[in-house]
């Protein structure tokens, strides 16, 4: 079946090592999406006809462009074009960044609007001031609301990472394509072993982050 290649030298350690490439990637444009995401899904939910029109065709062009063209753009065609030398790991964070923002923004101005209009109109009859009615009212129901969701694009992030060994990152993908290619005539049923262990290990680095998603959202349905 080809399990036997994964053991064979430093096979499982260069996978890992493939895998923590890929979750550095992801992680740090996690932490940034979510960063400027709450900044821009704040100014959606102001209604400015601008800002407004502004954010539909950021999203439009996010929603609408494949993650791998955006990353061809950035490494491919803005380096050439400017002559700058960015590497392949900075273009996939700068990707990633550029959609994992709009995809934290789209929550928060959702998480926003989902707020009724009653809990604010009830803080300023209580004598809140619009500060303190977004602290100690609003803030408060839009955490609780964001964090399941943010978790799970935390995992969508992880997934599509396996995009970057297009750019020439050895990430996971690229590392089991090499070990596949350096054992093909002493073990022809690599392919499957090595692609079943990319598979699992996929799986034990986002399954917990789901379960934990799905725990938050049971505790405060409650």
């Amino acid at each position: 079946m080809g399990f036997e290649v994964i053991f064979k030298g430093k096979n499982l350690i260069r996978l890992l090592a493939g895998l923590g490439v890929a979750m550095k990637i992801s992680l740090i444009s996690v932490a940034i999406s979510i960063a400027a995401g709450l900044l821009l899904g704040m100014l959606m939910s102001m209604k400015k006809p601008v800002i407004g029109a502004l954010m539909r065709v950021y999203l439009e062009i996010v929603r609408i462009k494949p993650q791998m063209v955006l990353l061809f753009i950035v490494f491919f065609g803005f380096t050439k074009m400017t002559g700058s030398n960015i590497s392949a790991e900075a273009s996939s964070i700068i990707v990633f960044s550029f959609w994992g923002t709009a995809e934290m923004a789209d929550l928060v101005r959702g998480c926003f609007i989902s707020i009724p209009v009653i809990q604010y109109e009830s803080s300023k009859a209580l004598g809140l001031s619009r500060l303190q009615t977004y602290v100690y009212v609003i803030i408060p129901q839009i955490v609780r609301r964001l964090i399941p969701l943010s978790i799970n694009l935390i995992t969508r992030m992880i997934k599509t990472t396996s995009l970057i060994m297009m750019i020439g990152i050895v990430e996971v993908l690229k590392v089991g394509q090499q070990i596949i290619e350096a054992n093909r005539k002493s073990a022809p049923n690599a392919a499957f072993g090595v692609f079943a262990a990319i598979f699992l290990l996929y799986f034990l680095a986002c399954w917990p982050i789901s379960c934990f998603s799905k725990y938050l959202e049971k505790k405060w349905a409650n």
